[in-house]
């Protein structure tokens, strides 16, 4: 995923000893990908009512494919259902509905043949 027009967070680990360093780039937050994804520049300050787009599921599994490695929990169905939550708390619908209902349906097993696995 290209990160492109985001703020990304930069670490730099140095020894003082050696005077040597490395500069790690890391994923950018996921409600920044998220705006991204919806083409807009920031979240709803009302979210539950003031809706800001609307996401596919196949947008949201890219998030979930871009920040993979920051999951504490390694199941796939779990690390969309935590993104579905993000996107509520920012004014993001996916398809058309409320991320909650989505989340429901995952966990329902409506949706086991896209989300299945580990990350």
């Amino acid at each position: 995923m290209v990160f492109k027009g985001l703020t990304v967070p930069v670490r730099i680990e140095c020894d003082t000893e050696t005077k040597q360093f490395e500069i790690f780039i890391e994923t950018p937050s996921t409600a920044s990908l998220l705006l991204k994804e919806a083409g807009v520049e920031k979240g709803s300050p009302a979210s539950s009512e003031d809706k800001i787009g609307n996401l596919t599921l196949e947008q949201i599994i890219n998030v979930v494919e871009a920040k993979k490695d920051k999951f504490l929990d390694k199941n796939f169905k779990i690390a969309v259902k935590t993104v579905l939550g993000t996107a509520l708390s920012i004014g993001i619908t996916v398809e058309g509905e409320d991320p909650r209902e989505i989340q429901k349906r995952i966990e329902n097993g409506e949706y086991d043949d896209k989300i299945s696995g580990e990350l």
